[in-house]
């Protein structure tokens, strides 16, 4: 929340592209980074009218396209009306997974250059967290944008760029995913949960067998164990 500035620093400094966060005008700092948080409600109106309200200079086309971006394309055609089907107050008509996608699919029509994503699958089911982080790599992708990933979810930062894990307010690890995993025992110390894989990985290490640390998918525990059968 100090990103965007919903909160003001008291100590340290924030910066967003080499510039201090309380040098920007608000407005200005909001066109760069935008949030999509943990509980997105959506506001009575259409699909359509909740996509554009962040940029409203949004052509039809624009919108379409952020919403194929943002894997929402589909369900949104799905609805009686498409696009203009009303949101029910709240967007209770659509699903927790449809509702992180139509808020993230708003997010992107803004444009920003950095999305900070605080949880956004902790109120969803398997399905729908698998749903919402195949949008943010598509987006990383796609698009070119930071994306800030805020989760508990170990298993959603396998891919991640960087990983910095924090307690109580201070960083008390970063590093690459493979560097962070291979920590597994200080990573249980913060009451974080591994990866069954990686924990596998690490036991069978344990036990003496020739398996590198880091081990981040069932494939690469897969390879390693063939690797001394050879």
């Amino acid at each position: 929340q100090l990103i965007p500035r919903l909160y003001d620093v008291t100590e340290g400094s924030v910066k967003v592209s080499g510039i201090d966060v309380r040098k920007y005008n608000l407005e200005a700092l909001r066109d760069q980074v935008s949030m999509v948080l943990q509980k997105n409600i959506l506001f009575s109106g259409t699909i359509y009218d909740n996509i554009r309200w962040g940029n409203e200079n949004a052509t039809d086309e624009e919108v379409q396209n952020v919403c194929k971006l943002a894997q929402a394309d589909g369900f949104v055609r799905e609805f009686p009306d498409g696009y203009n089907t009303q949101i029910v107050q709240g967007g209770n008509n659509v699903s927790g997974g449809q509702k992180q996608r139509v808020a993230i699919a708003g997010v992107v029509a803004m444009e920003p250059k950095c999305i900070v994503m605080d949880e956004p699958t902790a109120m969803l089911d398997p399905v729908g967290r698998k749903e919402v982080l195949k949008t943010v790599h598509k987006l990383r992708k796609q698009k070119n944008v930071t994306v800030i990933l805020i989760t508990h979810y170990m298993e959603e930062v396998v891919d991640a760029d960087k990983i910095f894990v924090m307690d109580h307010g201070k960083v008390v690890m970063e590093g690459t995913p493979k560097e962070i995993f291979s920590r597994v025992d200080e990573l249980k110390s913060y009451r974080l949960d591994v990866p069954q894989v990686t924990i596998l990985a690490d036991e069978l290490r344990k036990r003496g067998l020739d398996i590198p640390k880091g081990i981040l998918r069932k494939e690469e525990l897969v390879e390693a164990i063939t690797h001394l059968q050879q």
